[in-house]
């Protein structure tokens, strides 16, 4: 009897409300992000593992209007990706601190002043996934994944040290990137579009 009253602990719909269950939600806390192509040395799972926090992409279509007789008509311009941010643990070895040393030099070389041929010398890509608390013995599986491609740190922030705090030092990247894909169970979105002009303005 509790468990059949725990299927009412959601909006009603109507209809069959045997079926009104509440589903699982995905937790903040249960994720990884993991870095390809990021600094030199190779191996970026110090990143991964001294990860504090790290903000999912944001896309804005840019409005575009066509004034006509008594109206408007509106529809979507071209996407950009907003800069996504991670803050990052500065683990007493320095491992993370080199990373992203190494990083901001590909894209710069601050010694020489000399900066890089092309976005491929220095951009990384970066995959954020969204796991359901498996660790260990136990897999974890992912229940949705960003994938971040053409990634590069626009800014980094090495925070600030205080006397009166014993929390632990952390470095800020923001970061750009050129195009982001999502994976919601692991098979991607994709979905046939009519690209005519008039679907496009009165669809």
């Amino acid at each position: 009897m509790a468990i059949a009253s725990l299927t009412k602990f959601t909006v009603p719909l109507g209809g069959d409300t045997a079926a009104q269950g509440l589903l699982m939600p995905k937790l903040k806390y249960r994720f990884r992000i993991i870095f390809l192509n990021f600094g030199v040395s190779g191996s970026t799972t110090e990143l991964t593992k001294q990860v504090v926090d790290f903000a999912r992409p944001q896309i804005t279509f840019d409005e575009q209007i066509i004034e006509i007789y008594n109206s408007r008509i509106k529809y979507a311009g071209k996407p950009a990706w907003g800069d996504t941010t991670v803050n990052l643990r500065d683990d007493a070895t320095g491992q993370v601190s080199k990373l992203v040393g190494e990083q901001i030099q590909k894209q710069f070389d601050f010694m020489e002043q000399s900066s890089a041929r092309s976005g491929i010398d220095y951009k990384f890509q970066m995959n954020c996934e969204l796991l359901d608390g498996g660790n260990g013995a136990n897999a974890a599986t992912v229940l949705e994944s960003w994938e971040l491609y053409g990634c590069y740190v626009k800014d980094v922030n090495y925070g600030d040290l205080n006397y009166g705090e014993s929390s632990p030092a952390q470095i800020a990247l923001s970061i750009a990137f050129d195009n982001a894909v999502q994976k919601p169970d692991g098979s991607g979105i994709g979905a046939a579009v009519n690209r005519t002009l008039g679907s496009v303005i009165t669809g």
